[in-house]
């Protein structure tokens, strides 16, 4: 990992500065159009104007601003990683696009537009491998409105892929929004639904799967994977429950996708279990469904008092070893089993010693 601390002028910083706005293809970019000061489609926080015009207050004082970060790609060219608003700010007031104390750039005298433009920023330029900058910019991630992990992520394996990812999955109103919005929970602008999909189609091996597909000139199979997701959902759990949002779709997908299902006995299971008292986790139902692993629903357990009481009337006695053991060495029991009809009641309860739990729990 190279690390170079260097100094760059306002001047050289705003040259060739221009905001494409929300809809543009190229993002904001300055440095003569080498800088990606905001890549497109990266989530697109602003400074209130209090800040910004705290951040030129220190520029015409010749104040330090914090040292700042830019990233090193093998074209010669940059991308901001922490500074991006600093950046902005200073720019957009160079640009007249605001004023600090009635004054904006152009009604300032000469010497005093100069020496703003003087005003050298300091800069730490971050160069080396992907797993090298990767865990660099998780280290310096502490200042300011800090980066998600995904925002990282995209700016060490920047390329076309994450352009192209980053249209389809980081945007406001982004096709993935449109299609996923009721599945998905987090924001597109916060990388919450790109982490989100990765992670499926990855099993978790997210940076792995960046790394592979960095260079793809596009994000195809990714989108087609997504489209995939939500279809498989629709035609599986046919009637939409607002419980169904933020679901580890993707893994149940990954499993069951080729699965014979039978959407009409789904259908008629999903709402048995939403009758079930016992049953506390209603988004744990469709998991459930597939996998028949009860502690997806977190069934209802025994208070403590319940459990006092049955433990007073067992004198304190395992009802399966037979052998005495202190409260705290015991567990509550379901008798008949929740899955074969049994209620969470006093009259279905029983106390165990933990190891004769264990092992019946796992029979």
């Amino acid at each position: 990992m190279k690390i170079e601390l260097k100094e760059f002028t306002v001047r050289e910083l705003v040259d060739g500065y221009h905001d494409d706005g929300d809809d543009g293809e190229d993002g904001v970019k300055g440095y003569g159009g080498k800088l990606d000061i905001r890549p497109p489609y990266q989530r697109e926080f602003v400074y209130e104007d209090k800040e910004s015009k705290a951040v030129i207050d220190s520029v015409m004082k010749g104040f330090p601003l914090n040292v700042m970060y830019w990233s090193v790609r093998d074209n010669d060219t940059y991308e901001i990683i922490d500074g991006q608003q600093r950046t902005i700010s200073i720019a957009q007031y160079v640009e007249g696009d605001f004023s600090v104390d009635k004054r904006y750039f152009h009604n300032l005298q000469d010497d005093e537009q100069e020496q703003i433009l003087d005003y050298r920023l300091t800069i730490y330029l971050c160069s080396g491998t992907d797993s090298e900058k990767l865990d660099w910019y998780k280290t310096i991630n502490i200042a300011g409105k800090e980066l998600f992990e995904q925002e990282i992520r995209n700016a060490v394996y920047v390329g076309p892929w994450v352009s192209d990812a980053r249209k389809r999955f980081s945007k406001k109103e982004c096709p993935a929004f449109k299609i996923g919005k009721d599945y998905l929970k987090g924001k597109p602008i916060h990388q919450d639904y790109l982490e989100t999909v990765i992670k499926w189609i990855s099993e978790g091996e997210i940076e792995d799967y960046m790394g592979r597909h960095q260079h793809d000139e596009s994000a195809e199979s990714l989108w087609e994977y997504f489209r995939s997701v939500i279809a498989w959902i629709e035609s599986t759990f046919t009637e939409y429950r607002s419980s169904m949002k933020g679901v580890d779709w993707g893994s149940l997908y990954n499993t069951y996708k080729d699965a014979e299902l039978n959407p009409v006995e789904i259908e008629a299971e999903v709402e048995k279990l939403l009758d079930d008292d016992e049953v506390q986790r209603e988004s744990g139902i469709y998991p459930y469904i597939l996998t028949r692993k009860a502690k997806h629903l977190n069934l209802r357990a025994f208070d403590d008092r319940m459990k006092r009481r049955i433990y007073r009337k067992q004198n304190g006695i395992c009802a399966i070893c037979e052998k005495e053991f202190e409260l705290k060495e015991m567990e509550a029991d379901h008798i008949t089993p929740w899955s074969e009809g049994g209620k969470t009641e006093e009259a279905n309860c029983q106390m165990l010693c933990k190891k004769c739990n264990r092992e019946k729990s796992s029979k």
